[in-house]
């Protein structure tokens, strides 16, 4: 067999994908728990997953974007949603050991299903960089939150939109466990020995064990910061209602007084 080279092109929309939804509109489609796959009209496979991430694999430009056409007018909200773009090639060599070499994966032989699993880890790298730029906004707006409790030694009363801040960020953090599904390890891999290595050295070329980690303790650092600027708002609200409280006891004392 001669060397050949697969190209693998990721999109990923700002909304996540309904799989229940999308199935009724590719009946050609196979569904599994966390993706929709089906044959491109131009040649190749296509891939749907539940973090609104899709998977070109063989399909050429033209085909993608015939496709990405026809997802958009199944749901017309993607039609004005940022999307990011990533891409990476596997060569098929005889007798080749799962291997990255130059940011190519190498390797003997890519079934359908070590093509699934390729699928499913650079979905998994194009939806984290969504969720990084994110948590990177949010990591931000707390520090300019802390740097003005730094130089002003105070916060505002009303803390509506700090608690709006914290429900953001707790509930981007259970969307980054719950739609990336990084520690399932595809069924493909508890089957081929070769799948499972493919799988792991794709999660070591795109860091994605460090990267989630990474999120997962900006998110924490977040929201602990938020929590503790929340606090400090909240005791001085507190105190502002004590504060009103003996005022208002001393106007009546005065008005006792006046009144006698």
């Amino acid at each position: 067999m001669a060397e050949q080279v697969h190209t693998f092109y990721a999109i990923a929309f700002v909304e996540n994908f309904s799989l229940k939804e999308l199935a009724a509109h590719y009946p050609e489609a196979k569904r599994t728990h966390h993706q929709l796959w089906y044959p491109a009209t131009a040649g190749g496979t296509v891939f749907l997953f539940s973090s609104g991430t899709v998977v070109f694999y063989d399909v050429g430009q033209a085909g993608r974007e015939a496709e990405v056409l026809r997802l958009r007018r199944t749901l017309p909200k993607l039609s004005d949603t940022q999307i990011l773009n990533e891409e990476f090639s596997v060569r098929e060599v005889p007798g080749a050991r799962p291997d990255i070499q130059a940011g190519v994966l190498v390797l003997d032989a890519l079934t359908f299903e070590r093509a699934g699993v390729v699928a499913l880890t650079i979905q998994q790298s194009a939806a984290m960089e969504y969720y990084e730029r994110i948590v990177d906004q949010m990591f931000g707006e707390t520090d300019r939150l802390v740097d003005k409790l730094e130089k002003e030694g105070t916060m505002p009363v009303f803390t509506r939109k700090l608690h709006q801040f914290i429900g953001a960020a707790i509930g981007t953090r259970s969307e980054v466990l719950s739609v990336l599904h990084l520690f399932d390890k595809p069924d493909a891999a508890w089957d081929d020995p070769g799948a499972e290595k493919v799988y792991e050295e794709l999660r070591a070329e795109f860091d994605l064990v460090d990267r989630h980690q990474s999120l997962e303790l900006k998110l924490r650092s977040v929201q602990d910061a938020l929590e503790l600027v929340t606090d400090i708002a909240r005791d001085k609200r507190l105190v502002s209602l004590e504060v009103s409280i003996v005022l208002l006891i001393c106007l009546e004392i005065v008005l006792r007084f006046v009144g006698h």
